[in-house]
């Protein structure tokens, strides 16, 4: 793991969680029906979950 070689700002710290934060959301869902039931599943998976792995 990388260890930085100065202290960071406090400013800086901050505003690098806050960019983490704004790139952590949660994943848009999407409707669909597998065997007949209906479940929402995030937009990437649909096609997995339709297939059943």
């Amino acid at each position: 793991m990388a260890v930085p070689k100065r202290q960071m700002s406090r400013s800086n710290t901050r505003t690098r969680r806050a960019a983490w934060m704004a790139k952590a959301r949660v994943p848009d869902l999407v409707p669909i029906t597998v065997d007949g039931e209906r479940k929402l599943v995030p937009r990437k998976l649909v096609r997995h979950y339709q297939r059943g792995l």
